[in-house]
């Protein structure tokens, strides 16, 4: 009972001696692998072994007519590659420069246009002929479930048709 009493008053203590006053603890430290001496000059900042990587250009880039030792990456034997060539090579998404954005828009906008222009063309010229439901002899009488069944449309009925 009386350390718990003690344990209670401990935060009460703390808070009446002011924070300039209390000692700061001393055990702070900087935990690594490297020593100092490698901390100060890292030789490698790209960690890849002082590799150096040649210039990062897609193969669709170079000259699809010169003279290559690998033709689909265009490449000569003993080129470096680029630590990156899984993005960089032939077999990567290709850019598609051949227009701009506002052109590509043109040209869908034209498209569009013309598609629906030709099916409001169509519409006018061969309308759509007025669909008439199918007439049964008896009207299916017995198969839809005897005389106090709605029936289906007999010969002869009267139908109002609306255009």
């Amino acid at each position: 009972m009386l350390s718990r009493r003690i344990a209670a008053a401990r935060p009460l203590t703390r808070a009446l001696i002011p924070a300039a006053a209390r000692p700061l603890p001393q055990f702070t430290q900087v935990r690594t692998a490297l020593t100092q001496s490698e901390l100060l000059d890292i030789v490698d900042p790209n960690i890849n072994g002082g590799y150096i990587n040649p210039k990062p250009e897609k193969p669709q880039y170079r000259d699809p007519y010169g003279e290559y030792f690998d033709k689909q990456e265009r490449r000569n034997f003993n080129d470096p590659v680029h630590e990156d060539h899984d993005i960089y090579s032939a077999l990567s998404l290709h850019d598609y420069d051949h227009f701009t954005p506002g052109w590509g828009g043109v040209l869908l906008g034209t498209f569009l246009a013309s598609v629906l222009g030709m099916c409001a063309v169509v519409s006018f010229i061969h309308p759509d002929k007025v669909s008439v439901p199918k007439q049964y002899e008896d009207g299916l009488e017995a198969e839809l479930g005897g005389p106090r069944t709605v029936r289906a449309a007999k010969h002869g009925d009267e139908h109002v048709w609306r255009h």
